[in-house]
């Protein structure tokens, strides 16, 4: 009978221990469920993000059928801190690098091109932008919508050169509202972006000055665990006249996934193809990116 009881006991101990160290471990969520663009860091926590995109295109609307190909990289840096209390002020800038590579009848440069570098007519690269950047929590009953406003100032000389674009030559105001809502579960996320940008300066040195631009997205999360996600995602691209005399739109559809490598660092991949458009191009972009809180 004492061998029973004690027995008996053991087998609870380490079911208590092993169960609620089961249900500790379920409960923990990595920063890729946590800290969606909506949420913003605490104070003293450092958030950088180098996202990398790379569009190609050998189509357009602007003429029919097939063209030479144009690519397009560019390299985000975004860093943020937090300040004050209650995780509602993030101060931080955003630093822009581009490398454009445009193809002719006669030379044909493929979509990797963009990372030769190699300075001729047909190649630009630099540093192309900067913005002093804040992300701000307006509600602190919802605390996952949130606004990141920024003021884009052109580092260029020339928007373009030998017929290759490189960035626009005017300053932008971007302001992008983030929203975000987990299911029950933890197993489904959908995250809904609004970005503005209002771009001003002299509309003869940019085909984007004097313009707004507004472009909506959707993202749908799928968690098969906390630490990897697969995501489907939908944005439109609309540009408003305000006085430079020139409308541009498209639509892409595209999917990725995110990775939880470490406690602090993550990384993402995306594909999205333009599947129509007006006064634009019709291509794809390949997308890396890394993140890191700390």
């Amino acid at each position: 009978m004492k061998h029973l009881k004690r027995n008996t006991f053991l087998a609870l101990t380490i079911f208590a221990f092993f169960g609620g160290f089961a249900q500790d471990s379920l409960q923990q969520i990595s920063n890729i469920q946590q800290y969606t663009p909506s949420k913003l860091i605490g104070k003293g926590q450092v958030d950088i993000k180098w996202f990398n995109n790379l569009y190609t295109e050998t189509e357009s609307t602007f003429a029919e059928g097939t063209q030479p190909r144009q690519s397009f990289f560019t390299s985000t840096f975004e860093f943020y801190t937090g300040v004050g209390k209650n995780n509602r002020v993030n101060l931080g800038f955003i630093a822009r690098l581009r490398s454009n590579v445009i193809s002719s009848a006669n030379d044909e440069r493929g979509a990797l091109d963009v990372f030769s570098f190699s300075g001729d007519d047909a190649t630009r690269s630099g540093l192309t932008a900067f913005a002093p950047s804040i992300k701000f929590v307006p509600f602190a009953s919802l605390s996952n919508f949130s606004i990141q406003s920024s003021i884009f100032i052109p580092l260029i000389d020339n928007e373009s050169e030998n017929g290759v674009f490189l960035e626009q030559k005017g300053s932008v105001w971007q302001n992008r509202l983030f929203y975000d809502h987990t299911f029950p579960g933890n197993k489904w996320q959908l995250f809904t972006e609004l970005t503005t940008e209002l771009n001003f300066g002299d509309k003869d040195k940019s085909f984007a000055n004097n313009s707004l631009n507004v472009n909506p997205g959707v993202f749908l999360s799928y968690f098969p665990t906390t630490k990897f996600t697969i995501l489907a995602l939908a944005q439109h691209s609309q540009r408003l006249d305000l006085g430079n005399e020139f409308t541009q739109d498209f639509t892409a559809l595209g999917g990725g996934a995110k990775y939880q490598l470490t406690n602090a660092l993550n990384v993402e991949v995306l594909y999205t193809n333009f599947v129509r458009g007006n006064n634009t191009g019709l291509g794809q972009t390949f997308n890396l990116g890394l993140r890191g809180i700390f």
